[in-house]
């Protein structure tokens, strides 16, 4: 600042260096992380006194806190929550029967696999079936793909992520998380069916959170497949082997599990319980009590 009180260029790029500098590193660190995160404290006995350095630092807190910047509290995240969910129910609410499609991002796009996910998508959306990824490459690329070429709606719902995820150019409708359990709420709303195809830890995550909505009957009972027995045999096994043969799973939740090499008799399969479920719901229309 000179001396009639107006900032000359060097301090504007000092602070506008150190303005990107802090923005930048704001970014490293994603706000679902920061959700998820508590402060370290020191343990301290009850039958003890507590240590006069601890109170002195939760006087400092105390004052630090009165200048806090409140948009970075745990507070204000329940605002942007809210504005998430409502974003989305928005974005969503009236989208066609939709069947949700995931699998890894790294699948290159002449991995048979990605090709079997554009046949897939194509097939359900023919079938008068929406589509809705992840956002991202990969097979979610692919089902976001064949989603437009079987000429129904295209839906991915990116996040954001420590590194950056791309969002893939096949999209008729494009959402973006912070958190990734607003994210998979959406999923689960507003899909009628789960197809996974292989992937990490990701997709093992919405595979066995469907898994256990449905087991917990939080959700109705929808078609969850995997695609690619050699990929998927090695887990249905050690399910039927281990987990099934212990019994911490009962045989009608193994059931819950279908897996297939073809895209037309996933189709298929979708498309039988979707009427199946349909007839139900005529039958009885309090049938459906999950969140969708």
């Amino acid at each position: 600042m000179n001396r009639n009180g107006k900032f000359n260029g060097t301090g504007r790029r000092g602070a506008k260096a150190r303005y990107k500098s802090l923005h930048n590193q704001d970014h490293a660190v994603t706000e679902d992380e920061r959700l998820l995160v508590r402060p370290a404290q020191p343990l301290v006995s009850p039958s003890e006194p507590v240590p006069q350095e601890q109170i002195e630092e939760q006087n400092h807190a105390f004052e630090r806190a009165l200048n806090f910047d409140f948009r970075i509290t745990d507070p204000w995240r329940v605002m942007r929550i809210m504005s998430e969910f409502v974003n989305g129910f928005d974005a969503l609410a009236h989208i066609p029967p939709s069947i949700a499609i995931f699998g890894s991002a790294r699948t290159k796009s002449d991995d048979p696999d990605y090709a079997a996910a554009v046949t897939t998508a194509c097939l359900l959306a023919k079938a008068g079936f929406g589509i809705i990824t992840g956002g991202g490459p990969g097979i979610m690329e692919a089902a976001n793909k064949g989603a437009q070429e079987g000429r129904n709606l295209s839906i991915g719902c990116n996040i954001e992520l420590p590194f950056e995820q791309a969002s893939n150019p096949y999209m008729d409708i494009s959402l973006d998380f912070r958190y990734f359990f607003v994210r998979k709420t959406l999923f689960i709303k507003y899909s009628n069916a789960f197809i996974i195809f292989p992937g990490g830890f990701g997709t093992m995550d919405e595979l066995f959170e469907a898994l256990t909505l449905i087991q917990t009957k939080k959700v109705s009972n929808f078609p969850v497949i995997l695609y690619g027995s050699e990929y998927w045999s090695g887990l249905i096994s050690w399910l039927r082997n281990t987990m099934l043969r212990v019994d911490n799973i009962s045989p009608p939740d193994f059931a819950l599990l279908r897996m297939s090499d073809d895209p037309e008799e996933i189709c298929q399969w979708v498309c039988e319980s979707y009427q199946h479920n349909s007839r139900l719901e005529k039958v009885d229309p309090h049938r459906e009590t999950s969140i969708r």
